[in-house]
């Protein structure tokens, strides 16, 4: 080889060696992606099947040999639902791993503070594990979420149970964060829409336990629809409580955060009767579908457990995340990751829904699925 030749690859070679390091978290043989997610925290039963979901999918893709030659890297981080903890994770991860981008973090006030760090630097945070209308604040261009609003959830929900049992007052029991005024409003919203009254809200600390005074109080305000921003332990209890109450005629609507299978198998029917709105249809119910059983055979043999409704949403995130990798190219950059994000139109067959980005258009799904938990399993029963 000449020298002029040698030169010449030298110089290509380098030439590529300082495109990959211009991007963080793309080498030559990996992708680094970082989540900070609830594994031991209120939300842990969304957080922990999630992460496993999405790993299912990454360590499949990485046997085969990754994508474009590169294996996926996901570095989770746990929050806990704890502030000051998230804030550690999103350091570490953007600082120390190098994140190229950022998939399934949970906790909506968490992916607010993490935005002050990931925008800076441009990194893409996607599919996050909360559906505040917040997370595709500006800059919206390195946002992108996969399903429909509490907002919006939250206000079809209140509608719907207006509309099916001449419910007359909504009211609101919730954490007093970004999550829960979310939903307070979504409540108002759709309490206005239906033209019946919004009566009172009670706030509640993430670790509170007892509800009898709360849903006292709710009682005499003459609250029947009762809508909720609580941790998922939290809702369950609330729901047992107001039942050994005689609270019969209260209807209890969650959102996403609680459209868990776990609630809905309670033991004893518990949480029979209990509404959530959410953006995508429950797995369990449709186990004999192709998609859905697929996914439940491939989960058991690499886990060796039963997925969840958040094992389908962690294993539906990654899989648009490869997706969208794939269609990146090989010279993968934040920009081209973007475009290639923008480029998804495609119908999930295991969640149930149409995901379609575009340049004015972050929001992969819109549809809100009402469902109601029925003999320790979740039903269908109204969609928007």
């Amino acid at each position: 080889m000449s020298n002029a030749i040698k030169g010449l690859a030298a110089a290509l070679s380098l030439s590529a060696t300082m495109g990959l390091a211009q991007t963080q978290g793309v080498t030559n043989d990996e992708i680094v992606i970082g989540s900070v997610n609830d594994l031991s925290g209120i939300f842990a039963a969304v957080g922990v099947p999630a992460t496993k979901g999405a790993n299912v999918v990454f360590d499949r893709v990485n046997a085969a040999g990754g994508v474009h030659g590169r294996k996926i890297r996901y570095v989770v981080e746990d929050n806990g639902y704890q502030m000051p903890r998230a804030m550690q994770g999103y350091n570490k991860l953007l600082n120390r791993d190098k994140v190229f981008a950022m998939l399934q973090s949970l906790g909506t006030p968490m992916n607010l503070a993490g935005f002050k760090l990931l925008d800076p630097k441009g990194i893409p945070n996607v599919a996050p594990l909360t559906a505040a209308r917040q997370m595709l604040q500006e800059p919206v261009k390195n946002k992108f979420t996969s399903f429909s609003t509490y907002y919006d959830q939250a206000r079809i929900g209140v509608k719907y149970l207006n509309g099916e049992f001449g419910s007359q007052t909504v009211c609101t029991m919730y954490l007093p964060t970004d999550f829960g005024a979310e939903i307070l409003e979504g409540s108002k919203a759709g309490a206005e829409e239906a033209g019946i009254t919004f009566g009172t809200e009670t706030t509640h600390k993430p670790d509170e336990t007892d509800f009898v005074g709360s849903l006292s109080k709710l009682k005499e305000e003459g609250c029947d629809i009762v809508t909720m921003a609580l941790g998922v332990r939290q809702a369950i209890t609330v729901v047992g409580t107001a039942k050994k109450m005689g609270l019969e005629d209260m209807k209890f609507l969650g959102t996403s955060a609680s459209f868990l299978t776990v609630v809905a198998q309670v033991p004893g029917g518990v949480t029979d009767g209990f509404y959530a709105a959410a953006s995508w249809l429950d797995l369990w119910a449709r186990a004999e579908e192709p998609a859905p059983a697929a996914f439940i055979a491939e989960y058991k043999e690499a886990t060796g457990e039963d997925p969840v409704g958040f094992s389908m949403l962690g294993y539906s995130a990654a899989e648009m995340m490869v997706k969208a990798l794939e269609a990146a190219g090989p010279d993968l950059s934040h920009e081209s990751f973007i475009a290639a994000m923008e480029s998804l139109d495609y119908k999930d067959e295991l969640v149930g829904n149409q995901i379609t980005y575009g340049p004015d258009d972050h929001q992969g799904a819109d549809t809100v699925f009402v469902s109601v938990v029925e003999n320790g399993a979740w039903k269908l029963v109204y969609e928007e």
